[in-house]
C-alpha cells in the first residue's frame, strides 16, 4: 500500500538514522522539511501522509523537532522548488517526500548538492538505486516496486493467468513499474501483450482501454496510484471487460475507492500489513507498530480512517 503504509515506528526510526549524520547542525532544535502532495491528481495520497506528518515526534533523541509542511500539489516543478526552499531558505537538517515517483526523483539533484538526507513516501526502487553519488542521500519507506510487482506476477501464475495487459502512467511511476512487472512476467511465464498509457490528469482512457482488450488478455494491470487509478477500471468494466484486474499497492486508499466504488469490486492488489494489521499473527514482527500507528491515526482521525 501507498498510503499509510508507514508507521510511526518505523518513520520516527528513519528520522533518526538520517538525522545521525546532522549531528552539530542543530544542537538545539532539528528542522525536517516536507513536501507532500496534498493538492492535485496524488492528493488521495498526500492528504493522509500530511496528517500522519502530525503524529510524529517533536522530540527525536532528546533533541526538539520543527516540521515544516509544503504542498508541491502533485506536481515536479513545484516539488523541486520547495526543496530547494526548504533546504535553502529554512536551511531543514532533512527532508521528508514527495509523495509519488516522479516528483522524488526529480528532487534527488537538489538533495544530493545540499548534502541532505531525503526520506521519500514514493514506491520506485529506481529512488534508492543502483547507488550513486546522489542516491546516497535517499531513503524511501514504502516496498519497492520491485516487491510488490514480483508478488503480483507470482499470484497471477497461481489463478493460472498467462497474458497480461499493461496501462500505467506516462512517466516515472508508470515506466518503473513496466520495467519490473516485466522482469516479473518473465519469472512467472507470463506474456506482456500490450503497454498503454495515460496521464494523471486525463478525463477518457477509452482509446487505450479498447486497445487492451483488443489483445484479449486473461488479465489487466493498472500501474496508476491514488484515484487517477480508478479511470482504466472504471472504462474496463464500462466496455465489458470479463477478465482479471490488477492494481499496484498505490491504490489502497479510501478516497480511491470512494472514486472507484463498485466498478472496482473484485480486484486484487498487494499490500503492506497495515491493512490487514488485526489478521496478522502475533508473532509478526511488524504487527505492534502497525496496530500502534491505526490506534494513533484512527484516535486523531475518526474510526475507519485507515483504509
Amino acid at each position: 500500500m501507498k498510503t499509510k503504509k508507514w508507521v510511526l515506528r518505523s518513520m520516527s526510526a528513519g528520522l533518526a538514522a538520517a538525522l545521525m549524520g546532522t549531528a552539530g547542525v542543530a544542537a538545539a532544535q532539528v528542522k525536517i522539511g516536507v513536501t507532500l502532495s496534498a493538492t492535485g491528481p496524488a492528493a488521495s495520497l498526500g492528504i493522509p501522509e500530511k496528517n500522519t506528518i502530525a503524529l510524529l515526534p517533536k522530540e527525536i533523541a532528546g533533541k526538539s523537532v520543527q516540521y515544516i509542511v509544503l504542498d508541491d500539489a502533485s506536481d515536479t516543478s513545484k516539488a523541486v522548488q520547495n526543496t530547494h526552499k526548504l533546504i535553502d531558505e529554512d536551511r531543514v537538517d532533512a527532508i521528508i517526500g514527495s509523495s509519488v515517483t516522479p516528483n522524488s526523483l526529480a528532487m534527488l539533484d537538489v538533495v544530493s548538492q545540499g548534502k541532505t538526507p531525503m526520506i521519500s513516501l514514493a514506491a520506485s526502487a529506481a529512488i534508492v538505486s543502483p547507488m550513486d553519488a546522489k542516491r546516497q542521500w535517499a531513503f524511501k519507506t514504502p516496498q519497492n516496486d520491485s516487491l510488490m510487482a514480483d508478488a503480483l506476477a507470482g499470484y497471477m501464475e497461481k489463478q493460472g493467468v498467462k497474458t497480461v495487459g499493461f496501462i500505467g502512467f506516462t512517466d516515472a511511476y508508470g515506466d518503473s513499474w513496466y520495467k519490473e512487472f516485466g522482469n516479473a512476467a518473465a519469472k512467472h511465464n507470463l506474456k506482456i501483450t500490450a503497454n498503454e498509457r495515460y496521464n494523471r490528469t486525463d478525463s477518457s482512457v477509452t482509446g487505450q482501454v479498447l486497445k487492451l482488450m483488443s489483445a484479449n488478455p486473461d488479465a489487466i494491470l493498472i500501474a496508476g496510484s491514488g484515484t487517477p487509478a480508478a479511470l482504466p477500471a472504471t472504462t474496463l468494466k464500462d466496455r465489458g471487460y470479463k477478465g482479471k484486474i490488477y492494481q499496484t499497492h498505490g491504490v489502497a486508499n479510501n478516497d480511491f475507492l470512494r472514486v472507484c466504488g463498485k466498478d472496482c469490486e473484485g480486484e486484487i492488489l498487494p499490500a503492506g500489513p497495515i491493512l490487514v494489521a488485526d489478521q496478522l499473527p502475533d508473532s509478526n514482527q511488524v504487527k505492534k507498530s502497525a496496530l500502534a500507528y491505526k490506534s494513533a491515526y484512527e484516535k486523531a482521525y475518526g474510526a475507519g480512517t485507515v483504509a
